[in-house]
């Protein structure tokens, strides 16, 4: 005969189920937590050879655009002439100019060494530093060299101010007294994250208007930066890195002419996109240099045409496709008033809108992002919007970076 339940027993077994039950998801939960993956979070494309430099500390400030658990710097060597001997680096939360905040400095290790060398164009990344760092914080990334080198590997264009120390090691310093200052990036190509495995990254591959000429030093107000912080306010993409591949006078189909800057598009696609760890999107915003090249050197290659440009842009999509990223095109911004050796033409003009058209019209990208259209002048469309313009007529100012940015629609990026 079975014996009825009294309400005490019924009580104490719904507790214990409970128990259990919390025990099961906190354990479950614990399980999907761990599951973690480097992701990039700020990378600076190196486009070309540096100047000689002497023994000193440099120091950098970058901003991450996604958060994570742990970190770790890729150093390069790509445009050196010999091996690069580095000393101490160090890694801590930025302050304000060359300050970092106290009790945040961290010593960072390659292969468990303090110190080491990067053979000629090779790049070397560093062990992982326990650091935990949120989404859109400054770090201050601190590099000594302690006998200098007669090439250096550069970003040339930072927009953002680096600080020198001339012979010291003053990597773990508070901060830097009596600097050098300069804008451009010296040797730190990425730096990663260790973040949830959901975490996916989207590249934008462009030229200066991605580097973020014209928008004001010191303040992280690119458009990519603008994306990062749309991306972060959106609770369903907020596990989103935006990665800046913008070099400055870069051009899609070939390598860099003075003027010019920096492999071709098509070249380090492998290098500055496909070869980054959890990317999803690519962002392809290029194509005015090649127009201004058309114009203004001799050489038979860079008479570009149209067609040699739409060529370049299929291929550029298709690689990217066979990789499994979606990728996404944006128009042509106009230049009209630009003057100097870059300046404006008919010609030039008339390219822009043909290429600007196709890629509205072609459907061979996954989406347009139409900057032209958010930028260009009411009055004339030949010219960026008053409001927008930097001053050269061909780089927005920040309002027109931001527009840049919330032209983008984040229904891309699922």
């Amino acid at each position: 005969m079975v014996q009825p339940i009294s309400l005490a027993e019924k009580s104490r077994r719904f507790f214990i189920q409970c128990i259990a039950m919390s025990c099961l998801c906190t354990t479950t939960l614990s399980h999907a937590d761990s599951k973690l993956t480097w992701i990039g979070s700020w990378m600076a494309a190196p486009d070309q050879i540096g100047p000689p430099l002497k023994a000193q500390t440099i120091r950098q400030v970058i901003r991450t655009s996604i958060g994570g658990q742990q970190v770790r710097l890729r150093l390069s060597n790509q445009y050196g002439k010999e091996p690069l001997e580095f000393g101490a680096v160090h890694l801590a939360v930025h302050a304000r100019n060359a300050a970092i905040q106290p009790g945040t400095d961290h010593v960072v290790t390659f292969g468990g060494k303090r110190k080491g060398m990067i053979a000629v164009g090779e790049t070397v990344v560093s062990d992982p530093v326990t650091m935990p760092v949120s989404t859109l914080q400054e770090l201050a990334v601190s590099i000594y060299l302690p006998s200098g080198i007669i090439a250096s590997t550069l970003h040339g264009t930072a927009q953002q101010t680096v600080y020198s120390v001339p012979e010291l090691d003053q990597t773990a310093a508070l901060d830097l007294a009596h600097t050098d200052k300069d804008d451009s990036r010296y040797f730190l190509a990425d730096i990663e994250v260790l973040a949830p495995s959901s975490s996916q990254a989207v590249v934008v591959l462009g030229d200066s208007i991605t580097d973020g000429v014209g928008s004001t030093e010191d303040k992280n107000t690119r458009w990519t930066d603008f994306l990062a912080e749309r991306l972060h306010s959106d609770r369903r993409r907020s596990a989103m890195a935006v990665l800046n591949a913008g070099i400055s006078g870069n051009r899609l189909l070939n390598d860099g002419v003075d003027p010019f800057v920096g492999p071709s598009m098509l070249k380090r696609l492998e290098r500055d996109v496909l070869s980054k760890p959890n990317v999803r999107w690519v962002i392809v915003f290029g194509g005015i240099n090649d127009i201004s090249g058309a114009q203004v050197l001799r050489g038979a290659k860079d008479k570009v045409t149209v067609a040699q440009m739409i060529e370049g842009m299929t291929t550029l999509v298709t690689r990217a496709h066979a990789k499994g990223l979606s990728v996404f095109g944006t128009t042509l911004l106009p230049n009209g008033g630009t003057v100097g050796v870059i300046g404006h033409s008919a010609n030039g003009e008339k390219m822009r809108q043909e290429i600007t058209a196709w890629i509205r019209q072609s459907g061979v990208f996954d989406g347009v992002i139409d900057a032209d259209r958010a930028l260009a002048s009411t009055t004339d469309p030949s010219r960026l919007a008053p409001q927008f313009d930097s001053g050269d007529h061909t780089h927005p100012n920040d309002a027109g970076y931001r527009a840049i940015a919330n032209a983008v629609d984040l229904h891309f990026f699922q």
